[in-house]
C-alpha cells in the first residue's frame, strides 16, 4: 500500500509540471529579476516591475492568441540567488525572457544563466560597458547606458571644464570598478588624471573615511563611481564634511532622477548627470510618464525603468514579427529590428547586443528654477548613441569580427 500511494505522488507531481510546463507554453512570460529591497529598490525595483506591464500593455496584453505575464523576484544584489532565481524560472517556471538585472555583479551571473538556457535577457540596470564587451552574447541586449556612455559624458566634460584632477569614491563591485576605469580613460584623454580612490562596500551606511580620502588628496574633483542608495549616502554625508564649499566638485557619474528626488534640489542644484531618459523631454515621454505615475502612485520613473520598459516592448514587438516566441528567432528579430518606442525612434541595436540610445548630459537646476513636479533637469547636450557608446570595434566581444 505504502508502495502504490508513493507511486500515486510521484504520478500526481509529474502531472502537476506537465500542466505547469504546457500552461507555460501558452503564455509569454517575462521575469523581471533585480533588486526590489536594497540600494537599487529606487532606480528599478517595482517601478520596473510596472514598466514591463505597461509594455505588455501596449499589445493589449497578448500576443500569438498566448497571453502576456509579468513576474517578478528579489535577487537581493546577490549573484548566487539571481542565477538560482533565473535557473528555475527557465527550468520550470517557464520563463522566456529576464528584464532588469540590477547590481553588474548579479547581470553577470543572470546572463551566464542565460546564455546555457537559451533565454534572451534584456539588460538594462546593470552599467558594466563588459556586457557588450567580453562578455557579449547573443541573447542579451543593453538597453540604457553602460559605463562607457557615463564616463564619456560626464568625465570628458568637467575635465574639459577645468576639472582636471580626480579623486574617485568607487563602489567595490563590478560596476564601480568598470565605471572608473572607464571614467580615467577619457580623464587622461582630455589631459587630466587621478589621483588616488578609495572603494567602498556596496550598501554602506557611513561614507566618512572615503570622503576624507578624498578631501585630503585636494584633488579638484571628487569622482562618486557608484550609485543607488550608496550615492544618496556620498551626496549628503559630502554635504556635511563641506566637500563643494571646500573648493573641490562633487561628479556623480551614475545619478537617477529617484536619487535628486530624494536627496532635493538644495543638495543636487548644479550636478552634471549623463542620462539616457528623462520624463520630461516631449510631449510622448510626457505621456507615457503619465501612465507610469497612474500605476506607481505617482512616483518619477528613472532611465532603468524607462530602460525595462522599452527592452521588454522591443522583445514583445520582435515576438510579434517573428511569429513565434522560438529564443533563437526572437533575438534574430531583435537584432534585425529597429527600437521604436516612446523615447526611440528607429535604433539600432548592434551585433554586439548594444542599443544605441540617445545620451544626455543633462544639468540638476536650482529649486528656484523648477516651476512644476519632477522639473529637475536642464539639457545640456545631446549625444546620438553612435558617438556615445564605445564603438564595436574596441569592445573585443567574441561575437563580433574586429
Amino acid at each position: 500500500m505504502a508502495r502504490v500511494f508513493g507511486r500515486g505522488i510521484y504520478v500526481c507531481a509529474a502531472l502537476a509540471l506537465f500542466m505547469q510546463t504546457a500552461a507555460a507554453a501558452e503564455t509569454i512570460r517575462i521575469g523581471v529579476l533585480n533588486d526590489q529591497s536594497g540600494v537599487f529598490a529606487d532606480n528599478g525595483g517595482v517601478g520596473s516591475v510596472a514598466a514591463a506591464k505597461l509594455a505588455a500593455e501596449d499589445f493589449g496584453g497578448e500576443i500569438l492568441g498566448q497571453k502576456i505575464e509579468v513576474i517578478s523576484a528579489d535577487h537581493q544584489n546577490k549573484p548566487d540567488i539571481a542565477a538560482s532565481i533565473a535557473r528555475r524560472w527557465f527550468d520550470t517556471e517557464g520563463v522566456d525572457v529576464v528584464a532588469d538585472g540590477a547590481a553588474s555583479s548579479a547581470g553577470f551571473a543572470i546572463l551566464e544563466v542565460a546564455r546555457q538556457k537559451n533565454r534572451i535577457f534584456v539588460i538594462s540596470g546593470p552599467g558594466s560597458s563588459d556586457f557588450t564587451g567580453k562578455s557579449c552574447s547573443p541573447v542579451s541586449f543593453h538597453f540604457n547606458y553602460d559605463t562607457y556612455a557615463l564616463s564619456k559624458l560626464t568625465s570628458e566634460a568637467i575635465t574639459k571644464a577645468g576639472g582636471d584632477s580626480w579623486f574617485f569614491v568607487t563602489a567595490d563591485y563590478a560596476f564601480g570598478h568598470a565605471l572608473q576605469r572607464d571614467a580615467t580613460r577619457f580623464i587622461e584623454s582630455a589631459g587630466g588624471k587621478v589621483v588616488g580612490s578609495a572603494a567602498h562596500p556596496l550598501g554602506t551606511a557611513d561614507m566618512a573615511s572615503f570622503l576624507l580620502q578624498a578631501q585630503g588628496s585636494k584633488a579638484k574633483v571628487v569622482g562618486l563611481a557608484t550609485s543607488g542608495a550608496d550615492v544618496q549616502t556620498a551626496i549628503k554625508q559630502a554635504g556635511e564634511f563641506g566637500i563643494v564649499e571646500g573648493g573641490q566638485k562633487l561628479a556623480g557619474l551614475l545619478v537617477f532622477i529617484t536619487d535628486v528626488n530624494v536627496l532635493g534640489l538644495k543638495a543636487t542644484q548644479g550636478l552634471q548627470i549623463a542620462t539616457s531618459f528623462y520624463w520630461d523631454l516631449n510631449e510622448e515621454t510626457r505621456a507615457w510618464a503619465k501612465r507610469y505615475f497612474a500605476i506607481t502612485g505617482g512616483k518619477v520613473p528613472s532611465m532603468v525603468q524607462a530602460g525595462v520598459y522599452s527592452g521588454v516592448h522591443h522583445y514583445l514587438a520582435a515576438v510579434k514579427a517573428a511569429g513565434t516566441k522560438d529564443p533563437t528567432a526572437v533575438a534574430k528579430k531583435m537584432h534585425e529590428m529597429k527600437v521604436s518606442d516612446m523615447y526611440n525612434k528607429d535604433v539600432v541595436v548592434r551585433p554586439d547586443g548594444r542599443v544605441l540610445h540617445t545620451m544626455y548630459l543633462v544639468q540638476v537646476k536650482k529649486p528656484d528654477e523648477s516651476k512644476y513636479r519632477y522639473d529637475y533637469y536642464k539639457v545640456i547636450t545631446t549625444s546620438p548613441g553612435e558617438q556615445a557608446f564605445r564603438p564595436m570595434s574596441e569592445g573585443n566581444c567574441p561575437l563580433v569580427n574586429n
